[in-house]
């Protein structure tokens, strides 16, 4: 054991995520796709922790805590606008996901890698605070939601799920997503409250690429681990 820990090419083995970058992709398809990584990880099957990087169609969700009494319109107004509102096990409440915003599910064995649920949450704001730094834009905590704000307005938001020691879902991060939808919902069913993107920050729209680069660095800082690419064919058997 001790050999093991004074070996750095063991250590860095040990310290090792996959990450699978995805096209855009249907709210449910990437939640069946992560039911099926929590229980090949649960299983043993996959002997890592993975991180998902994507972003959605337009959908609305809530989370455990969410109802439909945060919706501020109708179903009916909903489905002409080809939005659907899906249930999900994810703490939290309503939220919204679109093109220009992104998501990331990291699939961690938390007991195994001796993360407490809230350490783990202020790990997950501390990626999009230093990764809004970048571009100069001062984020922070607030005490009235878990996420990450700039003043009273939400920049990204944090809902995770725990089902056996793994954790999944994640954090969604808006970079240049229409902010139009938060305006039908009471996000994270708070009042008073506004969303903000970093294109509204900066006044300008920001390389996708480039942000999801600055985000992936600030995971391997953050949890101290080396992410390395993959792809689902290697990690999952059809």
């Amino acid at each position: 054991m001790t050999t093991h820990k004074n070996n750095p090419e063991t250590q860095l083995k040990q310290n090792q995520w996959l990450l699978v970058e995805l096209p855009a992709m249907e709210y449910t398809k990437a939640w069946d796709l992560q039911n099926r990584l929590v229980g090949a990880r649960k299983d043993g099957m996959i002997d890592k922790d993975i991180v998902l990087l994507l972003e959605h169609p337009p959908v609305f969700t809530l989370g455990r805590r969410g109802g439909l009494e945060n919706l501020t319109v109708s179903e009916d107004f909903l489905k002409k606008a080809g939005i659907p509102v899906i249930h999900v096990e994810r703490g939290g409440d309503i939220t919204f996901h679109g093109p220009g915003q992104i998501v990331m599910y990291p699939i961690i064995d938390l007991r195994a890698a001796r993360l407490g649920v809230i350490d783990y949450v202020g790990l997950l704001e501390e990626v999009m605070i230093r990764t809004a730094a970048d571009w100069g834009i001062e984020a922070g905590r607030n005490p009235l939601n878990r996420g990450v704000w700039v003043g009273n307005n939400k920049l990204g938001s944090i809902g995770i799920a725990i089902r056996r020691g793994i954790s999944f879902h994640g954090m969604a991060f808006n970079v240049n997503l229409s902010l139009e939808p938060f305006g039908w919902i009471n996000p994270c069913g708070l009042h008073n409250i506004g969303i903000t993107s970093m294109e509204k920050e900066l006044s300008r729209k920001l390389s996708m690429d480039k942000v999801c680069e600055a985000i992936k660095r600030h995971v391997e800082a953050v949890f101290s681990v080396e992410l390395v690419m993959t792809d689902l064919t290697q990690i999952l058997s059809p």
